[in-house]
């Protein structure tokens, strides 16, 4: 219960905007409901009318066409009304969804990196491609269906009971049965489909992870154990996706079936009424082609209420997990500041404790100090907390205990955007000037292939098809940064992974875009750093050396063991 008031609050939420709108349609489907629950009535003295005429009664054959005619004027009225009230409903239910999905990434923009760390990509798409579409397709049919029909169950009781209530009780005699059947379906059928959603997130998430890591797959010759992963987990949806169908669309051939008996029930009990009451030929003929008539519109909003309801579950689901997303905590903002216009000293982690997770702590008070214009390199081993240090100056993450004192702009990975390369170079200032983005390309070392292309600056790029190398990638991130201008600067693995020349261009990049800098340095490749006014080593979270290059490797100790090994290697 507690889950289903969340997610109709969700609806709510979005529909609210367009309450004007929501109400015309339900009057128009007011309306069209009334007209299509009279037109058996007049369908029923109209077939009176035909009899008393054939009975030689010379005055019923006007009747008769009369009848005739407002049965025929129900039914265009109930196509028109219909037809508005869907045109109405199909444009605030595009701006309804439009919303949703705009809210969503705009929730997810303010959300923490934690999020994004302990949730797959693929989970995150499944909230644009799956569950707002499930609700797009619900508020496109069943909720249109769902506010129709319920206007129509309830307009057929009330003119039943107002023509004959012994048929109308017989006609509805078959309710407590369908309701027992239908709860306890309907049960089922839910608890799979909530199921099948969740499946349909990992399954994504799992396909995003995989298609991530093709290369890695490739390398490894690991494309079996992929697929065998693949298909465990799509095996899992395949399951529940047919328990959770089976037993949702079981609901329409058993409302079919007892339609059909319910149907028999009232031609037989009526012939009964009509027979010990005395009625004559035409009038119990009408009274029953009237209730046969009654008897499969009571059924009707049963039968598409059961057919759709997969439907409605699905965007029930999807509206609680996107309510849940939008219940999130947001990064913290706050509001009462200070502005900073630049460092004027230093900048610095003081006795910083940190954690992921609580109880597994994984930086045990960390103390480093950057001077304003001067760089510190961090080095260290894999898994030695390098990553978390500069997440903490970046402020992804707020730590357990202990200060951060700072202000800037983090350069880590080299991700290009779709758009032209300008636009890329622009990203950190997007009213650069064309003259700006060629100096800073450059100051890059990146500017002589950019002009080799035949587009040049306005060459058409995106991240996944690109015409750089990773290298050249890290270039481009570099020009981006010079033309940002930060006061500080947190570099991460600038030189990893690319060739000796490539390298040199980098590291000539790097040294143009540090000079005058306050510069924090995450590296592997040691010889890169050598220049850093100082050197921290990082080790199981404890900074265990501090110094220059020079006076580090006079130590003896871990960095120059590091170095050394290094230096054989290369």
């Amino acid at each position: 219960m507690k889950d289903l008031k969340q997610s109709i609050g969700y609806f709510v939420k979005y529909m609210k905007p367009f309450k004007n709108s929501v109400l015309i349609m339900v009057f128009l489907l007011l309306i069209a409901m009334i007209a299509q629950v009279v037109a058996p009535y007049y369908m029923g003295q109209a077939v009176t009318s035909l009899g008393r005429f054939l009975a030689h009664k010379s005055h019923a054959m006007a009747d008769f066409r009369q009848f005739m005619l407002l049965m025929c004027a129900a039914f265009f009225f109930q196509v028109f009304a219909q037809l508005v009230a869907w045109v109405i409903m199909s444009v605030f239910n595009a701006e309804a969804t439009n919303s949703m999905r705009i809210s969503l990434f705009k929730k997810l923009q303010k959300m923490t990196i934690r999020y994004f760390d302990t949730h797959q990509d693929g989970k995150l798409l499944a909230l644009f491609n799956s569950d707002i579409d499930n609700i797009f397709n619900a508020l496109n049919g069943a909720i249109f269906d769902l506010v129709s029909q319920t206007i129509l169950f309830v307009g057929t009781i009330v003119v039943m009971f107002a023509i004959n209530v012994k048929l109308a009780l017989v006609t509805m005699a078959s309710t407590p049965i369908v309701v027992l059947i239908a709860f306890s379906v309907m049960k089922k059928a839910r608890k799979y489909l909530d199921e099948q959603q969740e499946d349909i997130s990992v399954l994504n998430g799992y396909i995003n992870e995989q298609l991530n890591g093709e290369r890695i797959i490739l390398a490894n010759g690991l494309q079996k154990s992929s697929i065998a992963g693949f298909v465990k987990k799509n095996d899992k949806l395949r399951k529940t996706m047919f328990r959770g169908q089976f037993y949702s669309g079981l609901m329409f051939p058993m409302m079919q079936g007892l339609s059909m008996l319910n149907l028999a029930i009232v031609i037989s009990v009526g012939t009964l009424i009509v027979v010990e009451s005395g009625m004559s030929l035409a009038v119990g003929m009408g009274l029953i082609v009237t209730f046969v008539q009654y008897s499969q519109t009571y059924f009707i909003p049963l039968i598409n209420l059961t057919s759709f309801y997969s439907m409605i579950q699905l965007a029930l689901t999807g509206a609680k997990r996107l309510s849940d997303v939008e219940a999130e905590k947001e990064e913290d903002e706050v509001s009462s500041g200070i502005n900073m216009q630049g460092i004027n000293e230093s900048v610095a982690l003081k006795d910083v404790h940190f954690s992921y997770e609580k109880g597994k702590e994984i930086l045990h008070g960390i103390n480093l100090t950057i001077p304003r214009g001067k760089t510190l390199a961090l080095v260290g081993p894999t898994g030695s907390g390098k990553t978390t240090t500069m997440n903490l100056f970046s402020r992804f993450y707020d730590v357990d205990s202990g200060t951060v004192e700072f202000d800037g702009t983090v350069l880590q990975d080299s991700i290009l955007f779709t758009g032209t390369i300008a636009d890329n170079i622009r990203f950190g200032k997007p009213d650069a000037t064309m003259e700006e983005v060629r100096s800073a390309a450059q100051k890059a070392q990146i500017a002589d292939f950019i002009e080799s292309l035949p587009d040049g600056y306005e060459t058409k790029i995106s991240d996944e098809k690109s015409l750089f190398s990773k290298g050249q990638k890290q270039l481009m991130s570099i020009a981006r940064t010079l033309l940002s201008d930060p006061e500080f600067l947190v570099l991460d693995e600038a030189t990893s992974n690319v060739d000796t020349v490539t390298e040199e261009k980098i590291q000539k990049a790097m040294d143009i875009v540090m000079e005058g800098r306050t510069s924090f340095v995450i590296a592997h490749r040691l010889k890169t750093i050598v220049n850093a006014d100082e050197i921290a080593v990082l080790k199981d979270g404890s900074v265990i050396e501090q110094g220059s290059h020079e006076e580090l490797l006079a130590k003896g100790g871990f960095y120059h063991n590091l170095y050394v090994n290094q230096m054989v290697l290369d």
